[in-house]
């Protein structure tokens, strides 16, 4: 599929999902690809931490494929850079803080050198084949959040990335209202828009008001030690926390190699200019308890970050009972059971846990309703196609849209090929967008027989029987039969011996039909001592 005289959008991740963002742009032949990201795995691929976009589509024409634009640096938009970069064989543009987190990425990855990262560090447009890119900064949960305009002979794209409107945003500059004005009235063809918060009635508050009432929790708990949990990308967050400490007459502490890397990373950036001189976490046990700021990571329910460390009590960083946690960050959806986890651990100890249900102490960094209606009204694309959510929230988007006046609405999800001009908006065909994971050192099918076979072990659990002429043994993996798994073997290796028995003729010396008489004996005594259907595996070791 190559792109003919027409605009084309394709998402191959970010749409049905949050995370893992991957949108593409087609015209005259070639394709412009905005962010690369990753999710985190959960229960549903046993032994994953990565998931990634399934990126054949584009890898099939990445001769056709210009460059690679990144809107910024959460993993969920650069994550899967040092593990496409080098097959993609394309320029990365970035603006400096992202570069710099990428750099990173593809250092460790042994690939700095090997990839063009090319960094833009101005707001003027810059060519990409038959694309026009243009950096807009918009307010966001991480320093440089930016939308990109992408100037086409078709029309032109405004694609939000990560967004939010904050008239305090602490750190970095974002487009004022005037500015954005003056980009609707050139026109806009169609608003790529994030999807996150749309549920959201309320818009999604400012940095600042973060700031007013962070310094007003932590004051209430003078003569008590304090952890602060927040998104380690959260610069601003960061930032804000160390006025804090200076306002509150505490010294400032982190807990955590993320957060070290990004203080690193935006001081090299210029941002953190003023934040106050650390203390390290001998320093900081021997303070007294009420003058001390620790930020820590884990607020997710990471069980190896520095929080859930603290939370048993294994840390360097120690808290009493009466000490406080602050939890300035949300819930991510499909971590609340982790997160639970950490709270009641800390409960038990009698740690006190403040929330942003308690307490305004957080600020999402997506649009509510309000700041969606905003930029609606300051842009006043024809089309809006709602991306970076699941169903449910790029429906709701559209819905909104159109209710707002925007003229057309375009429903898309992973795989869809819309075509944005010329004509009448809509998909038109469909591409593969599944899903691959890392799985050790190999990124591998979601869905391949690996995944499969682990879920159904997971479930199920295993057996393997070994036949030796008349010898039978029997192992099980998995299988709730702790006290009678002795009585079960014995029963089961009878069982096996008498379906082999049974098989007469060519069968009886068949090693296929040899196996799978083993097999179903085995797997049926299993299911008849437990209730499960184990995976079975037969070994016939007399062939």
């Amino acid at each position: 599929m190559k792109p003919g005289n027409e605009l084309l959008f394709c998402a191959l991740g970010g749409s049905g999902e949050i995370g893992m963002n991957v949108n593409l742009y087609g015209c005259d032949g070639k394709w412009l690809m905005v962010d690369l990201g990753m999710t985190f795995s959960g229960s549903e691929y046993p032994g994953v931490d990565l998931v990634f976009a399934d990126l054949e589509f584009i890898e099939d024409r990445k001769e056709d494929l210009v460059g690679i634009v990144l809107t910024h640096a959460h993993e969920d938009h650069i994550g899967a850079v040092p593990y496409f970069a080098e097959e993609l064989g394309v320029p990365f543009y970035a603006t400096p803080f992202t570069a710099k987190l990428v750099a990173a990425k593809l250092e460790e990855a042994g690939l700095l050198g090997k990839v063009e990262l090319k960094v833009i560090d101005h707001l003027e447009p810059f060519d990409l084949g038959h694309f026009t890119v243009q950096y807009v900064p918009l307010a966001h949960s991480i320093a440089e959040g930016n939308a990109v305009l992408v100037d086409t002979p078709y029309g032109r794209i405004f694609h939000t990335g990560d967004w939010k409107i904050d008239e305090d945003p602490q750190i970095g500059q974002p487009t004022t209202a005037e500015e954005l004005c003056a980009i609707g009235d050139s026109g806009i063809l169609a608003l790529v828009c994030d999807s996150t918060n749309v549920f959201n009635p309320e818009n999604s508050g400012s940095e600042g008001e973060v700031y007013r009432g962070l310094l007003e929790e932590v004051a209430k708990h003078k003569g008590r030690r304090i952890v602060v949990t927040t998104f380690a990308s959260n610069v601003a967050r960061i930032q804000t926390l160390g006025e804090v400490a200076r306002a509150t007459g505490r010294k400032l502490c982190v807990a955590g190699r993320s957060l070290d890397r990004m203080i690193s990373t935006g001081q090299a950036s210029g941002y953190l200019q003023h934040l106050p001189d650390l203390v390290d976490f001998d320093t900081a046990m021997d303070l007294p308890r009420g003058e001390v700021l620790i930020v820590a990571t884990g607020g997710q329910g990471e069980p190896r970050a520095a929080l859930s460390r603290i939370s048993e009590g294994n840390h360097p960083i120690a808290l009493e009972a009466g000490d406080v946690v602050l939890f300035s960050s949300r819930q991510i959806p499909g971590n609340e059971i982790a997160i639970g986890r950490i709270q009641n651990r800390l409960a038990e100890r009698d740690i006190e846990l403040v929330t942003d249900r308690q307490s305004p102490i957080h600020v999402s960094g997506h649009p509510g309703r309000p700041d969606l209606q905003a930029l609606y009204g300051w842009l006043r694309p024809e089309i809006l196609v709602p991306v970076h959510g699941e169903i449910r929230h790029m429906r709701e988007q559209s819905r909104f849209g159109l209710a707002c006046g925007i003229p057309k609405a375009v429903n898309q999800k992973n795989g869809d090929l819309v075509r944005l001009a010329p004509g009448k908006p809509g998909k038109f065909g469909e591409v593969r967008a599944g899903r691959l994971v890392l799985d050790g050192d190999i990124i591998a099918p979601a869905d391949g027989e690996a995944m499969v076979m682990r879920r159904r072990l997971a479930h199920n659990g295993f057996l393997t029987v070994a036949v030796a002429g008349s010898r039978i043994e029997i192992a099980g993996v998995g299988l709730p039969l702790d006290e009678d798994y002795a009585d079960f073997c014995e029963e089961a290796r009878e069982d096996v011996a008498q379906a082999l028995g049974k098989l007469k003729g060519k069968a009886a010396h068949d090693r296929d039909a040899r196996i799978e008489a083993a097999r179903l004996a085995a797997r049926r005594a299993a299911t008849r001592w437990s209730g499960k259907k184990p995976q079975v595996q037969v070994l016939l070791l007399d062939d």
